[in-house]
């Protein structure tokens, strides 16, 4: 930490060589580190490379434990060599396998990991633990270090035996399990073969893993991994660990500009309560395994670590969310403030006037039908308020309206009623306890208020918010005391968009390094939202000019041509002639401008800079794609075959040889 260094991100899957031409593997990481080497690279920064079973976004994990069987390398597991010799049988299915998966802009997530899977069970099968059930004595040893598989092998299988299907909908028998249960499983001979299977597979891929750290360490580079915050609520952990999480809560956004009913993630919100009781066990425990690889890692959505948005279960959007911890607002706090139980009730209970279902049926009956499903009327007054059983607006989604509707009436009544479910002030978040709803200014019965109580209620949630700093820094506080001290790897946090006073304070009292995307690194309450000054970089984060998430650097001068013009403003010097910022901003982009801007970024003051691997790619116009937006690892929002399994332009060994471009990066990475 007391050098700055230079250093690269890339998916794992992305890297491939002429032998090993379908996915990147863990072995991968020893070529990968020759070019890092020789291109004066210090850190290699990988994303998550956990299991994620069907889902191919590393950030939905099905383990916080498990690495993805689907980096092992096939022909370098011990037996393959014999395998392949003596059986035509899995000759054929290798052979087939990879000549199936044949070089491609993408590659296919599904076919690869199915393919994986099939060919290790046949030399699984070939093994002595194949053909007995019982683990021999590398594989008992392995299994004693890390006790955890048992808990995942048993939830592997049972999702194999499901179909893949959510443990949440499997028979009662098999989704609720004690430890104890799960254990009895672990041991139960008709099944030893089966979890015995993903142990090895686990153990292959520790092996691997290990071996390529070791290559990487012998390098003398450091390898930084990545840590999702969040949990799948399809996950071995979730399912083996249920006190870990809140599973009638979902993680996710309030609502803003980009997103205005805010982003619901599905992914269950830890219980801390129970894990603070646990001296944080689990994150302690995650952050260990982690550590047998990774000198540093990276926090995912750090601000989740402060507070969390969590969203009602039982509801599709987020703007019926919270932030957990909270402080709230009493009943009693209410009456003082000039509110009886009446207004109380219309301040954060929806109020749905009959009109409103009844100029979509053109029937008042129909509406009074359709209302009377999830609402209770008002005596005497064509108002309406959800009923009790209501919790959240998927019964709605899910109700069954067509007797009682036309069809093509259906989609704007269910719009209508979800609207007003979230159509109020204050939430009730426990019994006489309230907070505000995040939009709470565009509600109804915000703007029946006359302007004394709208100042009223606002002096209360503004106090309220203070509450809240406090909360959430106490709870980070106690978090980060914990969990960074357990390990000696480094601790870096992703707080792109965090305005939270407390954040970047307990950071760095933390001593964890934040992240600083240059294209969003502005002053954005100024006149004309300047660039930061890169010398005003504070020191413990990480620079890079891209993530995973956005656009790449090529893709952003593209396409984004007012934050090109304000950067050039700001950064002129390294572009020439400062009168011809408009034309420069404006001109095609090319490898010398990429240089340019990667050169710049790194003379920021963070202590180290990260950029993607695509953006250094860019000085080499040979390794350009036709449509620079394939070049993207993921589109936020969308689900895609094409999200997470972008692939490199070229193989390892002609990365290795592209002189050019290692002397390029050696410029950058020297200065």
């Amino acid at each position: 930490m007391k050098k700055k260094l230079t250093g690269v991100a890339v998916p794992l899957g992305a890297l491939y060589t002429k032998d090993n031409s379908v996915i990147g593997e863990f072995s991968d990481l020893k070529p990968f580190a020759d070019f890092c080497k020789a291109s004066g690279i210090s850190i290699i920064q990988l994303l998550p490379v956990n299991d994620t079973g069907t889902q191919s976004s590393p950030y939905s994990g099905l383990s916080a434990f498990a690495l993805h069987p689907i980096y092992i390398r096939i022909s370098e597991v011990p037996g393959f060599d014999a395998l392949y010799k003596d059986d035509a049988k899995f000759q054929k299915a290798y052979d087939d396998f990879v000549k199936g998966q044949k070089y491609a802009l993408r590659y296919n997530y599904d076919a690869i990991l199915n393919g994986k899977n099939d060919l290790l069970k046949m030399i699984y099968d070939s093994t002595d633990e194949g053909k007995t059930g019982e683990p021999g004595e590398e594989l008992s040893k392995w299994i004693r270090a890390n006790n955890w598989v048992k808990d995942y092998a048993v939830y592997k299988n049972l999702k194999w035996n499901y179909m893949q299907a959510s443990w949440k909908s499997w028979l009662d028998t098999d989704r609720i399990k004690s430890k104890e249960e799960i254990s009895a499983l672990w041991h139960k001979k008709a099944f030893k073969k089966e979890h015995l299977f993903y142990a090895w597979c686990q153990m292959i891929a520790d092996e691997q893993f290990r071996g390529a750290v070791e290559y990487v360490h012998k390098a003398g580079l450091l390898l930084k991994g990545d840590m999702p915050i969040l949990m799948n609520e399809d996950s071995a952990d979730a399912w083996a660990y249920p006190e870990v999480f809140n599973q009638d809560l979902r993680a996710g956004a309030p609502a803003d500009g980009d997103n205005p009913s805010g982003q619901n993630w599905g992914f269950p919100t830890y219980n801390w309560k129970n894990l603070k009781e646990n001296d944080y066990s689990w994150w302690k425990d995650r952050l260990k395994n982690a550590s047998k690889y990774y000198d540093a890692y990276r926090l995912d959505h750090i601000l989740g670590f402060f507070r969390i948005w969590a969203i009602p279960e039982a509801d599709l959007n987020a703007l019926n969310g919270h932030t957990e911890p909270y402080a709230s607002i009493k009943k009693t706090e209410l009456y003082e403030l000039g509110f009886d139980d009446d207004r109380i009730r219309w301040l954060s209970q929806p109020h749905i006037p009959t009109s409103v279902i009844e100029d979509i049926t053109w029937n008042h009956d129909k509406a009074h039908q359709i209302l009377a499903i999830f609402c209770n009327k008002i005596d005497g007054e064509e108002l309406w308020r959800f009923a009790p059983a209501v919790t959240g607006s998927k019964m709605i989604e899910q109700a069954d309206l067509t007797d009682l509707c036309a069809p093509e009436a259906l989609p704007r009544i269910k719009k209508v009623l979800e609207d007003y479910w979230s159509n109020r002030t204050l939430i009730e978040i426990a019994k006489n306890k309230y907070v505000p709803l995040w939009t709470y200014g565009q509600s109804t019965s915000w703007g029946s208020l006359n302007e004394k109580e709208k100042e009223a209620l606002t002096a209360c949630f503004e106090e309220l918010n203070k509450k809240n700093e406090k909360l959430w820094k106490k709870q980070a506080d106690e978090i980060f005391e914990a969990i960074t001290k357990a390990v000696k790897m480094i601790p870096c946090g992703e707080d792109l968009g965090v305005n939270i006073e407390c954040v970047p304070k307990t950071m760095d009292a933390h001593k964890i390094l934040g992240l600083r995307v240059v294209r969003w690194c502005r002053e954005w309450s100024k006149e004309g939202q300047p660039y930061v000054p890169f010398a005003d970089y504070t020191p413990l984060s990480v620079t890079t000019t891209s993530v995973h998430d956005s656009s790449t650097l090529r893709q952003w001068w593209d396409d984004e041509k007012e934050s090109v013009k304000a950067f050039l403003k700001e950064n002129a010097e390294n572009f020439g002639d400062e009168n011809k910022i408009e034309e420069t901003a404006n001109s095609p982009f090319t490898p010398e401008i990429a240089e340019k801007v990667l050169q710049a970024s790194s003379t920021s003051a963070s202590q180290w800079f990260i950029p993607p691997l695509q953006d250094f790619l860019y000085m080499d116009k040979s390794l350009w794609l036709d449509n620079s937006a394939d070049e993207r690892i993921n589109v936020p929002g969308t689900v895609t075959n094409f999200n997470w399994t972008y692939r490199l332009p070229c193989t390892l060994e002609d990365l290795c040889k592209n002189q050019e471009l290692i002397n390029k990066i050696k410029k950058i990475s020297s200065r």
